[in-house]
């Protein structure tokens, strides 16, 4: 078939390389326009778009898939069908009628758990032991549409929202491959999703990613894990907001029970209380320095048991 993948950020490459490599002739590239980013905030391109002129593919980059321009551009490659990943936009139903396979997109979760922006920080916060991903035709409903396959994958104890994502954005290439293959040959019939066992991840927000520390330790270390890399777990010490990397739920069983957010000191190692057992801090970002082991920071500012964090 001739395909036009639509994708924006590094979890999209994988499967634009998968696609470029298979049997399907790639036509073209849609992505998001150019972005500040840097310290400079000079626009750069979309990893997406990067690796498509890598490969000397042409790349559309409309401000909206509404736009007649973009829609008269991609009825000139004329694809027989869109894979989509990580792309970033709604897609009107005037774009989705151009191809007549429709656009596939490959969802990392196990549809209908999940739909939404955020589906694997949603996952790891919940506690899910399971998760995959999904292959499905969009419509206009949020990740509503039929589906064509799925994957599944562990979730690790110590897992982080990146490290499992980086995991499906390799494996669902190769499904979303097999996807576009069985619809070219008619072996795939999109059947729709289940009413029962819908749930939502919205896009987590900064405020989301606030250390609860009255929650118990479990919930704490999923919270964090979650946010890893991005936006970035936090809480707050004295009046300077601190990024936190993933925590330890072994701790010394002498340590007791510390009040929640309350610290208890050691040379090595820096716990913190919650409802339930204590945690032992990872690594730490103060204002203005690098990440460092929390010990580094407990020396350098001086911490002493029950100090607060929160």
């Amino acid at each position: 078939m001739r395909v036009v993948f639509a994708g924006t950020p590094e979890v999209a490459v994988p499967a634009l390389r998968a696609v470029a490599a298979s049997g399907h002739e790639l036509v073209g590239v849609v992505t998001r326009p150019d972005a500040r980013a840097g310290r400079g905030r000079s626009l750069a391109a979309s990893p997406v778009a990067e690796v498509a002129a890598e490969l000397g593919v042409p790349v559309l980059k409309p401000g909206h898939p509404r736009e007649p321009d973009f829609q008269e551009a991609l009825r000139a490659l004329a694809p027989d069908c869109c894979p989509v990943v990580a792309y970033g936009a709604l897609l009107p139903r005037s774009a989705l009628d151009i191809p007549p396979h429709g656009w596939v997109n490959l969802h990392f979760s196990l549809l209908p758990a999940w739909r939404g922006a955020a589906p694997v920080q949603h996952a790891v916060r919940a506690g899910d032991e399971i998760t995959g991903a999904t292959t499905f035709r969009i419509v206009e409903a949020m990740d509503a549409g039929p589906t064509y396959g799925v994957m599944t994958e562990r979730v690790r104890p110590t897992d982080t929202a990146g490290d499992l994502l980086e995991r499906l954005a390799v494996a669902g290439s190769d499904l979303l491959v097999a996807t576009l293959d069985g619809i070219e040959d008619g072996s795939l019939e999109a059947r729709e999703q289940p009413d029962d066992g819908v749930s939502y991840a919205p896009k987590v927000e900064v405020a989301d990613a606030r250390v609860d520390w009255a929650e118990p330790a479990v919930a704490v270390d999923r919270r964090i894990r979650s946010c890893t890399p991005a936006p970035g777990a936090w809480t707050s010490y004295v009046d300077d907001r601190v990024k936190l990397g993933p925590v330890s739920l072994d701790v010394p069983d002498d340590l007791g029970r510390p009040e929640p957010g309350a610290l208890a000191v050691r040379k090595d190692a820096v716990y913190v209380g919650t409802a339930t057992t204590p945690v032992r801090l990872g690594e730490v970002k103060p204002p203005g320095k690098r990440m460092m082991p929390a010990a580094d920071w407990a020396r350098g500012a001086r911490l002493a048991d029950a100090e607060r964090l929160g």
